[in-house]
């Protein structure tokens, strides 16, 4: 299995593929303690470096940006925010909270007899992109929907000075001053407020909030890629399969080390 996730692993292959059907197909996602008893593997390590590999698995290189080809009244949400849990014995503290930066498709679903048109106006998810941002700086936000959304699309983001030039980059932007309204947030950016409460609740719910910031990257893809099938769930397990086929995953060593870099947008798009 060379030049794959699963190279040089001493694990059955029939391991693998249960274990990349239940990560693929369980919508809550599992922990790697649940993946070591459902797999029935000996060691907590083994399970750990598995789950890792498949999440690597999980990103498509070369994927291409969201916005692109959107009907008319679609358009991108953008919106950032700070993710982290207690730190075991210390509590919360804002060391362990890292920003996250989400771009989501919006689309318009054509209305059907016995809809409920005032549920977000009819809107719906389309694709979702996650990623860590350094801070934000107009930079690090630019840079983020650069290389998330396609030129051309109409995106949505609160006032924040950081979006000002999206404009001069091609973009339609219209910004929105919240101003702590919770009726303008649900107006203007309900979707994209919705992947963060979702993601923050999987985070705790599954994984109790103790993701490793070095790691955190790596369960926003993992989001990212069962969010984006979440309609069709068994092409998730084919696609995981072929998508593990791009290249090598981490090692333990490397993982435990720092030496592992989770894959971002910027490493997929050159």
């Amino acid at each position: 299995m060379r030049g794959t996730v699963m190279q040089d692993t001493k694990t059955p292959l029939t391991t693998w593929f249960w274990g990349a059907y239940l990560v693929s197909g369980m919508t809550p996602g599992i922990s790697a303690v649940q993946f070591q008893r459902q797999l029935g593997l000996s060691r907590y390590e083994t399970a750990f470096n598995i789950l890792h590999k498949l999440r690597a698995g999980m990103v498509r290189q070369g994927r291409d940006r969201i916005g692109g080809n959107l009907s008319r009244g679609d358009h991108v949400e953008i919106d950032e925010t700070y993710v982290g849990g207690a730190v075991r014995g210390e509590g919360r503290g804002p060391k362990d909270q890292v920003l996250v930066c989400a771009a989501v498709e919006v689309r318009q679903r054509a209305p059907k007899k016995g809809d409920n048109p005032a549920r977000r106006g009819g809107r719906y998810a389309g694709r979702l992109r996650l990623e860590i941002v350094p801070n934000r700086g107009a930079k690090a936000l630019t840079g983020f929907v650069e290389q998330a959304v396609e030129p051309g699309a109409m995106v949505i983001t609160d006032a924040w000075r950081g979006y000002n030039t999206l404009p001069t980059l091609g973009y339609e932007h219209l910004p929105v001053v919240e101003g702590g309204s919770p009726q303008v947030a649900e107006e203007f950016l309900p979707i994209v407020h919705l992947v963060f409460s979702n993601l923050k609740a999987w985070l705790q719910g599954t994984h109790h909030g103790r993701v490793e910031p070095k790691h955190l990257q790596t369960y926003l893809n993992e989001f990212t890629f069962r969010f984006n099938r979440r309609f069709y769930p068994f092409n998730a397990f084919r696609s995981l399969l072929g998508i593990g086929t791009n290249g090598e995953g981490p090692t333990y060593d490397g993982l435990y080390s720092g030496e592992w870099k989770h894959h971002t947008m910027a490493s997929r798009h050159g």
